[in-house]
């Protein structure tokens, strides 16, 4: 049972390969942060051809992004929320790494991007697609990581030790 278990985590999320860091961590980032969240929702299942394209054009650019680490992107995490809604958090190096990857017409996002909204304007309400980008100055936000591999800005940025005995207070206005 747990190899089968063990298997099915790597195959979904990779972390059980990390190195859990025993005790109090955070992330090593004292500069602003980019975080993009994109996704999507079936809003009928059985509406199959109009959803399946936008399900896997993501992980076509996030190959493609992983491939190039230039383009910006440091890291990302896969979700979902239901059998409707999938997710992808997303952490950038900068606000115009983000923008030029999107404007890049040699690369993947431009063209699925038209096609996508073609797909949507045609699709009747099948499917909804959704993102959100967040550019949050140094100091606006905190990460603690208990008994952790790297995850999210840890390991899109590196981790430290966090220091014993300073609240989350401090650590924000700092």
């Amino acid at each position: 049972m747990a190899c089968s278990l063990t298997f099915v985590v790597r195959r979904i999320g990779g972390v059980v390969s990390a190195r859990t860091q025993l005790g109090r961590s955070t992330a090593a980032v004292d500069e602003d942060v980019v975080v993009f969240l994109i996704g999507m929702r079936i809003n009928h299942f059985w509406a199959v051809h109009r959803w399946i394209p936008v399900f896997f054009a993501m992980p076509m650019m996030l190959r493609e992004l992983k491939k190039d680490r230039g383009l910006g992107l440091l890291d990302h995490i896969l979700g979902t929320a239901s059998p409707r809604s999938y997710f992808v958090i997303q952490y950038w190096e900068s606000k115009d790494k983000l923008l030029t990857y999107a404007a890049l017409p040699d690369k993947r996002h431009r063209p699925w991007w038209g096609r996508i909204n073609k797909l949507l304007r045609n699709s009747g309400g099948h499917v909804g697609l959704w993102h959100e980008t967040y550019v949050v100055p140094a100091g606006s936000y905190e990460t603690i990581y208990g008994d952790m591999p790297p995850y999210g800005l840890a390991k899109a940025h590196g981790m430290r030790p966090l220091k014993d005995g300073v609240q989350a207070r401090d650590r924000l206005s700092a």
